[in-house]
């Protein structure tokens, strides 16, 4: 590597972009890409109390399409006064570049940038087409930013053949893990009605809670399934349960339960979104249901664009990367709907944390991994 990405992940650091906040962040992307023959478009969405920057940049104009995707946006410090430095500075110390965003994901764009830089300069004339896709809404709504920048691409011809999302996948050591694939997350709340009373003449009264628990007890006695090839077992987690009852001999006339289903291919919103409509209806309640589901769960089988990418990691890394699904969400979800995507990135150990921090010698090797995986693609 000539080009060090630790200059450019500083000055992103430095721009207080939480959510939706850019801070200048996308600025920074823009002054170093442009110069690389870059066409840079701004994307602004959202409503006047959450507008949302966003940067899409293409250089080519030919297939095949390599778009990278990104987010500079980040979640809030914390306790500022528990960080060893300003969670803003970017400071590096002991081989560590301090700051939010460090490990998620600024050091990463900043890393994709650096490798490109090279391939770039040994590459003048190189096939194909290089785009990003960097948002500022990906660590909260999720609303104004990939999804909305991927229907305007596809308004305008500007659809990848495949796509790699620079999220920090990777476990213990570089290279280790791609991530082809995310679970769904389904979230439901549930309100079942009842017929309040006194606990001594329950004859007289109606108990939700019990309809609840009879309607909640089948889908948590056994699992949903036994996981696919590439998933595992699909969850489901009861994450809220409230009846609003101070009074030990009062049958309440609501209850209310909140769960998350993180599910695989198995499943689909709709048929889980089903499953407790008929749980519920079974134990005979009197019942409202309301589902909000962040993501289809999705899956890039190993093909031509996963086993470049497994050849190109190796091959700079040392490391043969394992597939995986697990994890959450992220912006993946949205891509898989346009094009074949996978997720590459550091070591996540600190996202998010206090004193949020990334291995200098690490992003410059994720630099060159990404110069790898992009002439592996391009050639």
């Amino acid at each position: 590597m000539t080009t060090d990405p630790i200059p450019l992940a500083q000055a992103l650091i430095r721009c207080r972009s939480v959510t939706p906040a850019d801070g200048g962040a996308l600025d920074v992307v823009q002054r170093a890409l442009e110069p690389l023959g870059f066409t840079c478009t701004r994307l602004v969405y959202g409503p006047d109390d959450y507008r949302v920057d966003n940067l899409f940049a293409r250089r080519g104009t030919a297939g095949p399409h390599l778009c990278y995707a990104g987010h500079t946006d980040v979640v809030p410090p914390g306790d500022v006064a528990a960080w060893t430095d300003d969670p803003f500075s970017g400071e590096v110390r002991d081989g560590l570049l301090f700051g939010r965003g460090a490990c998620d994901m600024k050091g990463g764009i900043a890393a994709f940038i650096a490798g490109l830089t090279d391939y770039l300069a040994a590459h003048p004339d190189h096939p194909g087409s290089i785009s990003l896709l960097i948002t500022g809404d990906e660590e909260d709504r999720s609303v104004d930013g990939t999804a909305k920048v991927l229907e305007w691409m596809q308004a305008n011809g500007q659809v990848p053949d495949m796509a790699l999302v620079g999220e920090p996948t990777s476990r213990r050591a570089l290279g280790d893990t791609i991530k082809i694939g995310r679970r769904g997350s389904l979230t439901g709340r549930i309100t079942v009605q009842g017929k309040q009373g006194h606990s001594a003449y329950p004859a007289l009264a109606d108990n939700p809670i019990h309809r609840l628990v009879a309607a909640l007890g089948p889908l948590l006695a056994a699992p949903l399934d036994n996981g696919s090839e590439f998933f595992p077992p699909t969850t489901l987690q009861v994450t809220g349960f409230d009846v609003g009852n101070r009074a030990s001999n009062v049958i309440p006339a609501t209850a209310r339960a909140m769960l998350n289903i993180r599910f695989n291919d198995h499943h689909t919103s709709a048929t889980l979104t089903e499953r407790l409509h008929a749980a519920l209806r079974a134990a005979g309640c009197a019942y409202a249901l309301d589902v909000d589901c962040s993501g289809e769960s999705f899956l890039t089988r190993p093909g031509p664009f996963v086993d470049a990418l497994s050849r190109a990691i190796a091959r700079s890394t040392g490391v043969t990367p394992a597939l995986d699904t697990g994890g959450g969400t992220s912006d993946a979800r949205f891509i898989a709907r346009y094009c074949p995507v996978a997720e590459f990135g550091a070591v996540g150990a600190t996202l998010h944390q206090v004193n949020e921090h990334a291995s200098v010698a690490e992003l410059r090797r994720l630099a060159a991994a990404y110069q790898t995986i992009i002439a592996e693609i391009l050639g």
